[in-house]
């Protein structure tokens, strides 16, 4: 079967950044410091997401950094709702995962799926709050502020969705993945939300924004009562940052990996179109006839959550699988479509013969294809001819390498990304800055 000929492209993107991370958490602790009220020796919670964070680290360290200045004894609790398996065990090892150890932060780490219920929202729904966290003398809410991966409104995934959703452990975040069914998401978010920054007495929020090349865009500390609105501003902002992919129909995309610190869907619905939930709208742009995916990240310690997106994977994914994470995670965020497996492949070759296969009329040399390393990493992408011929006179799209063939060696395996290989051979810093973790 004849392939196309492949192209290297770089897609620009807007690049404000925090120059340095751990002096913007600095700088918005001194702003808060004169407004908070911290008897000496008070515990503080710190809550810690399962997301992939640019510099998550660093982040979290300076908070607790900061509270101690203050006199405070902080700690850190997981705010995953039902990641890592569901257990107090397996949250901690996430946060080891990311370099969140009680060594390298300072502070003790408790890890508990225990939820104690501290209020009812005015539908009669129960509010839930970390064990621990409902035992501290305050708590402190870190997350980053950006689209949500399924539900759409001025209020998505953020400071607010980790106070019910995180903080509320296995048990909350099984309750309001529910009701919002119901309720809609960004209202009935923001009504529990006043809930726990009350009960939880929240002393206040690092909201983190990053750009399209998964850089710290800005850090921004919030008293509890300007959290609502702030949020909002920071999700516009968080939007515009964004990276995509800037064609709007496609005929493949080849993900060379997904994962759950790539997107809390494995492949970051708002950038390949596709939600699959009865709650969401699907997007009309991008238009992607299939999606191929070839391999599962390491950080995602087995959790395949939203490998139903694709059409099309290769075995070694379907290996790596860790079902009870996987499943535990799509049930409970009441979406157990993004758990079905696709078609699984034995190559890279029979999943590209089967794409080229049902894509309609077009034949494979002149498909629109995309080749991507995940849908976090969208910098540099390997584009199909046809797709091609239509960067000129864009000032967002650049030339890097080709054209070249779509290489695939006897084994069927793909070979490496012809951008990859393109900066590698340049020595470039900055792909190595963006694609090296």
């Amino acid at each position: 079967m004849p392939y196309p000929v492949m192209y290297a492209v770089r897609q620009w993107f807007p690049r404000e950044n925090e120059a340095d991370v751990r002096a913007a958490v600095q700088r918005e602790l001194r702003k808060l410091s004169p407004k908070l009220q911290v008897k000496p020796g008070a515990r503080v919670g710190i809550s810690v997401g399962s997301r992939g964070i640019r510099n998550l680290a660093t982040i979290v360290r300076g908070a607790v950094d900061g509270l101690h200045e203050l006199g405070a004894e902080p700690f850190i609790f997981p705010a995953m709702g039902s990641h890592g398996g569901g257990t107090a065990e397996g949250q901690a090892a996430v946060l080891h995962h990311y370099g969140v150890t009680e060594k390298a932060m300072g502070c003790p780490i408790k890890s508990s799926m225990a939820a104690v219920q501290i209020g009812q929202s005015s539908e009669g729904i129960p509010v839930f709050l970390d064990r621990h966290a409902s035992e501290a003398d305050h708590v402190v809410v870190l997350n980053r502020v950006k689209a949500h991966t399924e539900f759409k409104g001025e209020i998505e995934s953020g400071i607010m969705k980790m106070l019910l959703i995180g903080m509320g452990k296995h048990e909350g975040a099984k309750v309001y993945h529910r009701a919002f069914a119901d309720y809609g998401f960004d209202s009935l978010v923001e009504n529990l939300a006043h809930i726990v920054i009350d009960k939880a007495r929240v002393l206040f929020a690092l909201a983190i924004v990053e750009n399209g090349y998964e850089e710290t865009a800005l850090i921004r500390g919030l008293l509890p009562e300007e959290i609502v609105a702030a949020e909002r501003a920071l999700l516009r902002k968080a939007k515009e940052l964004s990276a995509r992919l800037l064609f709007d129909n496609i005929d493949i995309l080849v993900v060379d990996e997904m994962g759950k610190n790539i997107s809390g869907a494995g492949m970051d619905t708002n950038v390949i179109g596709r939600f699959y939930n009865f709650v969401a709208k699907e997007s009309a742009k991008p238009r992607i006839k299939r999606i191929y995916v070839r391999d599962l990240t390491p950080d995602s310690l087995g959790n395949a959550c939203g490998i139903g997106l694709a059409d099309f994977v290769h075995r070694v994914v379907v290996e790596k699988i860790d079902f009870h994470v996987t499943n535990t995670n799509c049930v409970t965020a009441v979406n157990p479509e993004k758990a079905r497996i696709p078609i699984t492949c034995k190559s890279d070759r029979e999943a590209l013969d089967h794409c080229f296969a049902t894509i309609g009329l077009t034949a494979p040399e002149h498909a629109r294809l995309i080749r991507i390393r995940n849908t976090l990493h969208l910098n540099e992408v390997d584009i199909s001819e046809s797709l091609f011929r239509e960067i000129s006179g864009r000032p967002n799209i650049e030339y890097v390498a080709g054209p070249a063939p779509l290489e695939i060696d006897a084994s069927g395996k793909l070979g490496p990304m012809l951008s990859a290989t393109n900066f590698t051979k340049q020595g470039s810093h900055e792909f190595h800055e963006l694609h090296e973790e």
